[in-house]
């Protein structure tokens, strides 16, 4: 039986921990974010924990922040209705494969479902196969994504 964690939305309180997180995801097979810097992840934190239409969940084991899902319910599409855009999905080193993530995949549809959202889209890294198996053993189709970096 998996242990269940606690989930729950992000407080302004919670950004060190938050930001420290997300770090993670820069460890290979990951890389640091194009023009990415601590201001810029300060304002992302603070406005996704800010906006009606955005959180930050986080999975806690006792008082530690084990893992986090930023949500965006972001755009109203012509063809699928409205998108919940999973931005940032990671789980600290120590507790993957423990369920984590799969109980903040579950609570980010549920996010999404609440607000109206008909589906769920995230992108992910070329090198991150075993996040992609991850993704693919929860039920979710893979797709081609492109992106195109606006320079300053």
């Amino acid at each position: 039986m998996e242990t269940p964690f606690e989930i729950r939305p992000a407080a302004a309180a919670d950004e060190a921990a938050v930001l420290a997180l997300i770090e993670e995801l820069f460890e290979p097979p990951g890389v640091k974010a194009t023009g990415y810097t601590a201001e810029r992840a300060q304002l992302g934190f603070r406005a996704a924990v800010e906006a009606a239409d955005a959180d930050v969940l986080l999975a806690v084991d006792a008082d530690r922040i084990v893992g986090l899902a930023s949500v965006y319910a972001d755009i109203q599409s012509i063809r699928y209705g409205r998108r919940c855009w999973l931005q940032d999905l990671v789980v600290t080193s120590e507790y993957r494969s423990g369920k984590v993530g799969r109980q903040l995949l579950a609570a980010a549809t549920e996010w999404a479902r609440a607000r109206g959202c008909t589906h769920l889209e995230l992108a992910s890294g070329a090198g991150r196969v075993d996040a992609h198996r991850f993704y693919k053993r929860e039920g979710m189709s893979q797709s081609y994504h492109f992106q195109l970096w606006i320079e300053e």
